[in-house]
């Protein structure tokens, strides 16, 4: 077991992804990042040929990383499939409301989501996210015609590129921006966080579902340049590293405060008329715990305590769903309708193309009901 002392976080801290940047810094160099951007658009699913005219440095980034590493479980990464689709509502609700918050309190984070993106439209971030995640868990998203991997392929350059541009800018005080210890973060709060979140909110999740959720982002991880050595390897070890992080990081800033708000006003943009527009940040406040949700200025509302109900809601909700198969099928698909019409409302039917920003925004701009999980206890972080 890996001990995560700060000499080895920090050790993090200076390491990139070598692959992607030299990959960046070649198209950069050789002026042909807008020519990558438009061939680009058009190359969506695993196993389409490579545009012709595509530059060398691309071709061969994107032949390196074509394929998913030869060590899945592809049984282990099923399971993960039929969790998601067991749990995609809640999986969602977890992402918006914990796992992004949660990026939004580490302040540094929240300062490089505020110089990489026009704050104006805080629905593409959302956007790009549900959509990976959407993709990740198609029955093909490794198979020829699956689009995942040419989406993460995307996502590791595009984490490039903004290395990149704050190193050149000089507007990142640290020798390395989405740092390792960075994208370990990230992976934490996608991962063994949403399952906490799921915990908090009262899903029953089996021991098995949290084990493959986890593993599914474990590849996830290698696949966007994560080291694989550096990942933990179970969820234990996951639970230390992510309070490690945290401990480490989390606190309040500017930018952090004024992202949620943008999440708070794009969430209620979202939800029907105005009655429950005080069910989004109190969901928040209820998932990231008060801490963090005053530290990001989330409002009190007079659903504070409402919202403390909302796991036996959802135990209601499972006990229906435990009547038999047909009960089940009838609300996973209302689960799938209603993840799919959120992510149509944030894309506007537009399909996310991740590509390489040419310059930073100027604005700052199906499982069975067996024991059920609970999280790892935290770490005693010294």
């Amino acid at each position: 077991m890996t001990d995560y002392t700060d000499r080895y976080m920090d050790a993090l801290r200076l390491k990139g992804d070598p692959l992607a940047d030299a990959t960046v810094e070649a198209l950069f160099s050789s002026g042909q990042v807008g020519e990558y951007n438009t061939l680009m658009r058009w190359f969506t699913t695993s196993g389409q040929a490579l545009p012709d005219g595509l530059p060398d440095a691309a071709r061969d980034y994107l032949q390196a990383t074509a394929t998913p590493p030869d060590w899945i479980d592809w049984g282990v990464m099923e399971q993960a499939r039929q969790f998601f689709i067991d749990n995609d509502v809640h999986v969602s609700t977890a992402l918006s409301f914990a796992a992004m918050p949660a990026c939004y309190v580490v302040p540094h984070v929240a300062k490089l989501l505020s110089a990489t993106h026009s704050l104006a439209y805080p629905s593409r971030r959302m956007a790009e996210t549900g959509q990976f995640t959407v993709y990740l868990m198609q029955p093909e998203a490794f198979q020829a015609g699956g689009r995942f991997l040419p989406a993460a392929q995307k996502v590791r350059l595009l984490h490039a590129s903004i290395r990149r541009h704050l190193k050149e800018q000089g507007h990142w005080p640290e020798p390395v921006a989405i740092c390792q210890e960075d994208m370990l973060g990230g992976l934490m709060m996608f991962s063994i966080q949403v399952l906490d979140a799921l915990h908090r909110m009262g899903i029953h999740i089996t021991a098995e579902g949290a084990d493959a959720y986890y593993y599914a982002w474990r590849v996830v991880g290698v696949i966007l340049g994560i080291e694989p050595d550096t990942i933990p390897p179970d969820l234990q070890a996951a639970r230390e590293f992510s309070d490690r992080y945290m401990v480490r990081h989390m606190g309040p800033s500017p930018e952090g405060v004024h992202l949620t708000r943008q999440l708070i006003d794009l969430y209620e943009e979202v939800v029907p008329g105005t009655l429950l527009d005080p069910v989004v940040p109190a969901l928040i406040r209820y998932l990231i715990g008060d801490t963090s949700a005053d530290w990001l200025q989330v409002p009190r509302t007079r659903f504070d305590s409402l919202i403390r109900i909302a796991p036996a809601l959802l135990g209601a909700l499972e006990w229906v769903e435990d009547r038999g198969p047909w009960a089940e099928h009838i609300s996973d698909r209302l689960g799938h309708l209603v993840t799919m019409l959120e992510l149509s409302s944030l894309t506007r039917g537009r399909v996310m193309h991740y590509a390489i920003p040419q310059e930073l925004k100027s604005d700052f701009g199906v499982p069975s009901k067996n024991a059920r999980w609970t999280p790892p206890p935290p770490t005693l972080v010294s």
